[in-house]
C-alpha cells in the first residue's frame, strides 16, 4: 500500500473513559493494556493503522487526573505535551449529559492549542440511544468540535464513522512508520505491560498503582520457545506477599494470564519467570522512574 497522507491524533480524556480500549480498536489489534482500574496507561502509547492510502498514527495518553506523585505528574506533563503537538484531538467522554472538571480542563487546553478537535462519546452500548442527544448538546455548547460521533470501542459502533472524520485531518507527507508496524513499542515493553495488566485485573487491592515490570532478559532458544525473565518491583513488602498470594497462587495466576497474551503477541511459545523485588516509594524517586521507562525527557 502506498501511503499519501498521514494524520495524528491524540486521544485524550479523563481516566476509565476507555481510551486505551478505543486505540486498541483504531488499530485492530492490541497495542495498550486495559483494566477496569482508573491510570491503567503511564506513558504515551503510538498505534499505527494504514487504511486506504493513510497512515493514522493515534496518540494514547494517560487519563487526566489530580497527580499525587512524581510518576502523577510525569503522566500529566504528557497530556499536556500530547495535546499540543498532533494534528488534531479527540476527546473521549462517558454518554453522560454533564461536563466534569477533568473534561472542562481538557477542552481549555483544546482552546488553547487552537487545533482542531472531535468528540468520542464512548460506551453508546450502556445507555440507550435517545440519552445521547443530551450529551451531544451539553458538549456542543462548551465547544466547536468538528465532529461529535457517538461509538462503542468495546463492541466497533461508530468506529468506521470516527476513521471517517479522522481522515479529514490527514496531510499530504510520508508515511512514519513502516506498514507492519503497529506500535512504537519495543517488545520487552509491551511484554513488560502485559504483566503489570494482569496484575491490574487480578489483583483487588491498591497494590497495582505501586508497581512496575521490569523485563531482565527475553531470548529465543534453538527449539523456538521464548525465554522472558521479569521483575516485578512493588513498594512495600505487604505488597509483596499479596502479589505472591497462598502459596504462590497469585504470582502464578499472573503468570499463566500474562503467557497467553504474551504468546500471541509474539506468535510463540514462551517460559514466563517472574521476581518480585521492593523498591519503597518507587513512584517518587526520578532515577527509578526512568528506570522503569518513565522518564521525563
Amino acid at each position: 500500500m502506498e501511503i499519501k497522507k498521514t494524520a495524528m491524533i491524540s486521544i485524550v480524556g479523563r481516566p476509565n473513559v476507555g481510551k486505551s480500549t478505543l486505540t486498541n480498536r483504531l488499530v485492530g489489534t492490541k497495542v495498550a493494556i486495559v483494566s477496569a482500574r482508573p491510570q491503567t496507561t503511564r506513558t504515551r502509547i503510538t498505534g499505527v493503522l494504514n487504511r486506504d492510502g493513510c497512515q493514522y498514527v493515534f496518540l494514547d495518553t494517560p487519563g487526566l487526573h489530580k497527580p499525587r506523585s512524581r510518576l502523577g505528574d510525569y503522566m500529566v506533563k504528557v497530556i499536556a505535551e500530547t495535546v499540543s503537538e498532533v494534528d488534531a484531538a479527540a476527546l473521549v467522554v462517558e454518554p453522560i449529559a454533564n461536563i466534569g472538571p477533568a473534561e472542562e480542563r481538557l477542552i481549555l487546553q483544546i482552546k488553547d492549542s487552537g487545533m482542531p478537535s472531535v468528540l468520542v462519546i464512548n460506551k453508546i452500548d450502556s445507555v440507550p440511544k435517545e440519552e445521547l442527544l443530551a450529551v451531544i448538546a451539553c458538549y456542543a455548547e462548551a465547544h466547536d468540535f468538528q465532529a461529535i460521533v457517538p461509538v462503542s470501542a468495546r463492541t466497533g459502533e461508530g468506529i468506521a464513522d470516527l476513521l471517517g472524520e479522522f481522515e479529514k485531518f490527514a496531510i499530504d507527507g510520508p508515511q512514519l512508520f513502516p506498514e507492519d508496524m503497529v506500535s512504537d513499542q519495543p517488545e520487552k515493553q509491551l511484554v513488560a505491560e502485559i504483566v503489570r495488566e494482569k496484575m491490574l485485573i487480578l489483583l483487588q487491592r491498591e497494590v497495582p498503582h505501586g508497581v512496575a515490570v521490569a523485563i531482565e532478559s527475553m531470548e529465543e532458544r534453538e527449539d523456538g520457545l521464548v525465554e522472558i525473565h521479569a521483575t516485578i518491583y512493588c513498594e512495600k513488602n505487604s505488597h509483596k506477599g499479596i502479589i505472591i498470594g497462598k502459596n504462590g497462587e497469585m504470582l502464578k495466576q499472573i503468570g499463566q494470564a500474562a503467557r497467553t497474551d504474551i504468546e500471541r503477541l509474539l506468535n510463540a511459545r514462551v517460559f514466563l519467570d517472574l521476581w518480585i523485588k521492593v523498591r519503597e516509594d518507587w513512584r517518587n524517586n526520578q532515577f527509578q522512574m526512568r528506570n522503569f521507562g518513565y522518564g521525563n525527557e
